[in-house]
């Protein structure tokens, strides 16, 4: 168990950042990947930038003694040519510089929006292969989070903060050697106090990169618990819960507040104090200087000029003002490197696997054969290569769903479905009743492969599903959800949705046959009325219409209803059913309902009870065995 020393705010095991190094190299390789011809040019701006200001400073000593003092000692009238030839030839290299910086900005902005740009596709592109599992599992405020304030804290780091810090050790580098040759003994002195900032650099790094790991997990609470507010206003509001709400919110803000105020403490003071400590190594190198200048013979080799301190006093403010640089980017950075750290874990999850072999093709009957074809025909049949030989087989398909002794649980130590024995044959309906959590929507989650079992089979039209590609797998089936998603855009796009090339004339009569057309053609714009917030401008049971007619576009062989008229009132659903029934028509329907009416005509009714099927019939079958389900569907208690 972690001792209290080791543990975060509410109590919880503080995080902490590993391999910051592997990390930021890993950073770097989406820089320096797409835009190693860029960064080269934005090192040679630097170089060009530090250059053009160190000769300006060099040059205050050949200013003050090879033409100011010269001028002072001789008598008679000055000649100003070569002092305004010297300070022309200096701003040339000043100009030059400028230029230099203006370009390395200019490069560093395309290269740190392209870096973002390149990450967030390859973030969505491996969310998009992520299985459902990593979403029951994540706050979707949370994912949110790393697409937003993670990537943003790498925005700074490699715009400013590299930029910076390459500057400021190429600045290191080149006034250190020109301290060299201007004194040794200031040299040493100003390494000293160097020295002195570097530990209380090192001092700050320990006390708050840890911190900044937990901000960002902080962070990404205080956002999924936003989202969870906001989609959930409705009950908060229906239950009064404002106040509890105000008092969650409180309290994982305030632990947000709680690990930035400790990942900030250290790094915020930390530039003051160096730029103190660069003041008083200015200090000492004045008076050290100003004595070796004044009391040092020129014989010396240690003899110092007038023009020589002032250029080693400006070097010393520049030697020391880029340690103080890296000290106040060093919040940044740190701070990038945790945002990172969860993007990178985010990215490294494993996708969702697919060993499929079997795919669904186009096919057209001659002579009793299916043949694969490029046209749409409006047969479907599974393509089977056979691995052994690499012959191709064709098989129809039909709907065929067998469930064979399946096993399954959402974690492996506990099972949530026992021994599930089913057989739907093709154009069958295929009903589920049971209380809430039997298993009941988990047996429909299995069928398109959401999760993958543990024992047992699920075969389609004789396939082992395991053996279908799931992308192939999936378009074979129609899905209608309890909770309706419909995306920005307009309506004839959300049906369109089910499948992307459909025509207009599809789109309508797809939504004839979910009865949807009515209120549709009623709306100002009609099939072009755009739908935002989630369909937030229709009703809940219009938005369900919607739901069913993006199902029937697609024309699938089976069809999964999960509570499709849960919410649709009485009178809607009576119409709502018309269009049902045409749309199961010849197709094996698998229906999981609580208003048990809407399943009276089912071919086969399963009752589910702690995951295992306790009774299977038709309705008037049930309700003569007078079991459980005879008890859901009258309300009436079976004596012992």
């Amino acid at each position: 168990m972690p001792g209290p020393g080791n543990r975060g705010a509410m109590g919880r095991p503080r995080p902490k950042l590993e391999n910051p190094g592997k990390i930021f190299r890993r950073i770097m390789g989406y820089v320096f990947g797409p835009y190693k011809f860029h960064c080269i040019l934005v090192f040679i701006c630097i170089v060009v930038s530090v250059l053009a200001g160190l000769q300006g400073t060099l040059f205050m000593r050949n200013l003050i003694d090879d033409y100011i003092s010269p001028m002072l000692l001789t008598p008679g009238e000055p000649d100003f040519n070569p002092l305004l030839r010297a300070i022309l030839r200096v701003a040339i290299f000043y100009l030059i510089g400028a230029m230099a910086g203006f370009a390395q900005n200019i490069l560093m902005i395309y290269v740190t929006q392209g870096t973002m740009r390149n990450m967030r596709d390859e973030l969505f592109e491996k969310m998009e292969k992520l299985p459902i599992g990593y979403f029951d599992s994540h706050s979707h405020g949370d994912i949110m989070s790393t697409y937003t304030n993670d990537i943003d804290t790498m925005r700074q780091m490699i715009n400013q903060s590299i930029p910076q810090i390459i500057n400021s050790v190429f600045t290191v580098v080149s006034t250190f050697v020109s301290m060299l040759v201007l004194s040794i003994p200031l040299t040493i002195v100003t390494l000293i106090m160097i020295f002195v900032m570097m530990m209380a650099t090192k001092f700050a790094a320990g006390r708050s990169s840890k911190n900044f790991v937990e901000q960002q997990k902080k962070l990404g609470a205080v956002n999924g618990f936003i989202e969870e507010m906001m989609n959930g206003q409705k009950v908060v509001k229906v239950f009064c819960h404002e106040e509890e709400g105000k008092a969650r919110f409180k309290e994982l803000n305030d632990s947000l507040f709680e690990s930035a105020d400790k990942a900030n403490a250290y790094v915020n003071v930390l530039g003051p104090i160096n730029a103190q400590l660069g003041n008083v190594s200015y200090v000492i190198c004045a008076i050290v200087g100003g004595c070796l200048a004044i009391f040092v013979p020129e014989t010396s080799i240690f003899s110092f000029t007038i023009g020589g301190l002032v250029s080693f006093l400006t070097l010393n403010k520049n030697f020391s003002m880029p340690i103080n640089q890296i000290s106040q980017q060093f919040n940044s950075i740190v701070m990038a490197l945790a945002g990172a750290d969860r993007i990178f874990k985010m990215m490294d999850e494993t996708p969702e696997t697919d060993n499929g072999y079997v795919t669904l093709v186009n096919a057209k009957d001659e002579n009793g054969k299916l043949v694969e074809c490029e046209e749409r025909t409006g047969k479907w049949a599974w393509k089977h290569t056979h691995q052994a030989d690499g012959s191709v087989e064709y098989k129809e398909l039909r709907g065929d769903v067998v469930f064979d002794g399946v096993d399954f649980g959402y974690v492996p130590e506990k099972m949530v479905l026992h021994d599930i024995e089913l057989h739907a044959l093709p154009g069958q309906k295929i009903a589920f009743v049971g209380s809430t959590g039997a298993g009941k929507t988990t047996i429909t989650n299995l069928i398109n492969r959401f999760y993958d079992i543990q024992d047992g089979k699920i075969r389609y039209d004789g396939i082992n599903v395991n053996k279908i590609k799931k992308a192939d797998l999936r378009r074979s089936l129609g899905m209608v959800l309890q909770d309706t998603h419909l995306f920005t855009g307009t309506i004839a796009e959300n049906i369109r949705y089910g499948k992307l090339d459909a025509t207009d004339e599809e789109v309508k009569a797809a939504a004839k046959l979910a009865n949807a057309h009515g209120f549709i053609k009623r709306l100002p714009d009609g099939y072009d009325t755009m739908l935002t917030g989630d369909g937030a401008n229709l009703s809940q049971g219009q938005r369900q219409l919607l739901a069913i007619a993006r199902a029937a576009i697609a024309d699938p062989p089976v069809l999964i209803l999960d509570e499709a008229t849960s919410s649709i009132d009485t009178r809607t659903e009576r119409i709502v059913q018309e269009g049902m029934d045409r749309l199961m028509k010849g197709r094996t329907t698998f229906v999981i309902a609580h208003r048990l009416s809407t399943v009276k005509n089912s071919d086969c009714i399963c009752v589910l009870e702690q995951g295992r099927i306790i009774e299977r019939g038709t309705h008037d079958e049930l309700i003569e065995a007078k079991g459980r389900y005879y008890t859901l569907y009258t309300g009436n208690k079976i004596a012992q």
